[in-house]
């Protein structure tokens, strides 16, 4: 199939699949003989498997060893649930810092009246932290020295 039936069957964009390729997280293609890549149906189940470990929000890195372990029929399923266990640990991670983002803006909004005066504690705070991190010689608007 070509890489646009390749990319129906898989889920991810032909774009995708070129970008796999190049960074040879896949192997290439075969070619046709006018230069089309050409994919198999074991192109395609690696394709459904890279876009299903994406979807579990795996990195590059991490596909490619799970790439590796599932070809590798001697593997230790230890390794791949290592693998997995530091995703879930990078998960919960990210929501925590989530929460936590999700708090400070609801409370930020709780202060703010939402009314026609231009006071606003949201506006406030995002100053505020800009103004801590900005460069000592910026004097753009909205930052007081």
């Amino acid at each position: 199939m070509n890489i646009g039936e390749a990319a129906s069957a898989s889920g991810v964009s032909a774009k995708m699949i070129r970008y796999y390729e190049q960074i040879e997280l896949i192997p290439p293609a075969g070619r046709s003989a006018a230069g089309y890549r050409i994919y198999s149906g074991t192109d395609v189940q690696m394709l459904r498997f890279i876009r299903r470990a994406r979807d579990l929000g795996f990195q590059v890195d991490a596909i490619s060893e799970l790439l590796a372990l599932w070809r590798d029929r001697s593997r230790h399923s230890a390794d791949v649930k290592r693998l997995a266990q530091a995703q879930i640990a990078g998960l919960r991670l990210r929501i925590a810092e989530m929460e936590s983002m999700v708090a400070t803006l609801d409370h930020l909004a709780q202060g703010c009246s939402g009314d026609d005066r231009p006071d606003c504690p949201i506006l406030a705070d995002l100053e505020s932290d800009a103004s801590r991190l900005a460069p000592a010689s910026h004097s753009g608007p909205g930052f007081k020295r």
